[in-house]
């Protein structure tokens, strides 16, 4: 019997909703065809959006997306995507394919995506080929209201009223394809680019995030944080989960089970990353006022056979959604300091929700993952300790379990996921002064390269779970191999 100890007496940190977070890149299909397909269309959408995607975000209740890039953001300039579509310039799309982008889904459009889904929007701006003026028209374009030249144009482009813009990402990996700067450098750039990202509201308040570290370089937290610290509200963190290495990632759908424990074992690599990039960000903000905001993570594996390479178009398993499990409890264990996370992305590229082919849309495991995590957010994480043992190969050895607790409304939510692929667990969980009166369950369970398709979509998809046994202050259950289980109790 594996023991759980849980005290809901013990608040440890506000779990932000925006911890759930997306993002969404200038990327394959993932935009065009994923999103927007035109008002035109065959495929049923709204003002140009897919109908059965902004159905199935609104419910997952998706709340911050972040557009548009990701490297297409410091190639993005934001004038090309306004106005009459037929007068947008068409680019080269340079990172990704080098497709044509005909800018037709651009600032409004985002914008409207944004108010079906219901989410709050993170634009990203370019600071590796734009300038400062640029960058503070965009602003002034999406949020002043008045008379000014930007809001002017805004309206006759059919948009009278300002819009609420939460989030604002000054540059995109501008220590590799956003510009290739030194930590100095930018953090220096920084400080010039963000005065101009004004607050014309003094009650619509824009979060400024600034450039962070690539994975484990704690230089580049550490500059950034000297130098430019007190002038940001957030620090990005970018590390993404690869089991082998760069020029051969590996199949997403074809592996073994060392495959399976390397790729968790490199997930499980998050909590170090944010343990040593939170410790450097206390020295200079022990009020943890910055929030670390992981705005890219997720599985990267070989694309699809006989798909673009440049649009990473990969299919989404079990193993996809034991790596989503993983990081979003980390990230809730962690709200302290992490105060939003995006996985990439949102749709038919990486680790992707959703699939689409044509009119056809597929939801992925980790879809399921994210729409039982959700009564989460925007709940107080409490004091839990499971008692773990390690399992794998030899040399892919990683915890059996992975847990977090919280509160909300009078009610404990515990998310817990097996990444054993053999072995059930039987738990009995004790709560402090805490009495059991109802419980109710979700799983997701399968084989571990198991995943839908256009033909199966339903192979991967989540269950009610009725094996729970209630007593007093103890909840016992047994979780299966390879599964992920969410529980909301009522006292």
């Amino acid at each position: 019997m594996t023991k759980y100890y849980i005290n809901p007496n013990v608040k440890k940190g506000h779990i932000n909703k925006e911890l759930h977070g997306n993002f969404s890149e200038h990327l394959g299909r993932c935009i065009y065809e994923g999103i927007y397909v035109g008002e035109d269309s065959d495929i049923p959408n709204v003002n140009g959006m897919r109908k059965d995607v902004v159905e199935a975000l609104k419910n997952m209740e998706l709340p911050v997306l972040r557009w548009p890039g990701g490297c297409f953001a410091d190639e993005y300039h934001w004038k090309d995507g306004i106005g009459p579509k037929e007068q947008r310039k068409k680019m080269i799309n340079t990172h990704w394919g080098g497709v044509i982008e005909d800018n037709s889904f651009g600032t409004h459009e985002f914008m409207e995506l944004c108010r079906q889904v219901g989410c709050k929007p993170y634009v990203c701006g370019n600071m590796g080929s734009g300038t400062v003026q640029e960058m503070s028209e965009w602003v002034e374009y999406m949020t002043f209201d008045g008379v000014s030249p930007m809001a002017d144009k805004r309206a006759e482009n059919g948009q009278k009223d300002s819009w609420t813009l939460d989030y604002f990402g000054v540059g995109n990996e501008n220590w590799g394809c956003g510009g290739c700067m030194t930590p100095e450098y930018y953090a220096n750039e920084y400080r010039r680019y963000q005065t101009y990202v004004r607050n014309y509201h003094p009650e619509r308040k824009i979060n400024k995030i600034a450039c962070g570290p690539n994975a484990d370089d704690y230089e580049w937290t550490e500059t950034l944080m000297k130098i430019a610290g007190r002038f940001m509200d957030g620090l990005s963190l970018h590390y993404y989960t690869i089991p082998d290495d760069w020029a051969k990632k590996g199949s997403a759908t074809q592996f073994d089970q060392d495959s399976w424990y390397r790729t968790l074992r490199k997930t499980l690599h998050m909590e170090t990353l944010l343990k040593k990039h939170g410790s450097i960000m206390d020295k200079y903000d022990s009020e943890k006022k910055i929030g670390l905001v992981v705005d890219e993570w997720g599985t990267w594996f070989d694309v699809e056979e006989g798909t673009n390479p440049g649009f990473l178009y990969q299919q989404n398993t079990m193993r996809d959604a034991m790596v989503a499990a993983i990081n979003l409890n980390l990230f809730q264990k962690h709200c302290d300091r992490v105060k939003m996370a995006n996985i990439a992305q949102l749709v038919n590229v990486l680790q992707a929700v959703i699939l689409t082919e044509g009119a056809e849309m597929v939801l992925t495991p980790t879809y399921y993952v994210f729409d039982m995590y959700k009564q989460h957010r925007e709940g107080e994480l409490i004091d839990s300790n499971l008692c773990t043992e390690q399992i794998g190969s030899e040399s892919e050895m990683v915890p059996n379990l992975s847990e977090c607790a919280s509160w909300k409304d009078g009610k404990l939510f515990i998310t817990m996921a097996n990444l054993d692929l053999q072995k059930s667990y039987d738990i009995e969980a004790e709560l402090a002064d805490f009495t059991v009166k109802d419980c109710k369950a979700r799983i997701l369970k399968g084989k571990m390269n198991a995943h839908n398709t256009f033909d199966t979509s339903q192979q991967v998809k989540t269950e009610t779970f009725d094996a729970v046994q209630l007593g007093g202050g103890k909840v016992s259950f047994t979780i299966p191999p390879c599964s992920v289980l969410a529980l909301t109790l009522e006292k």
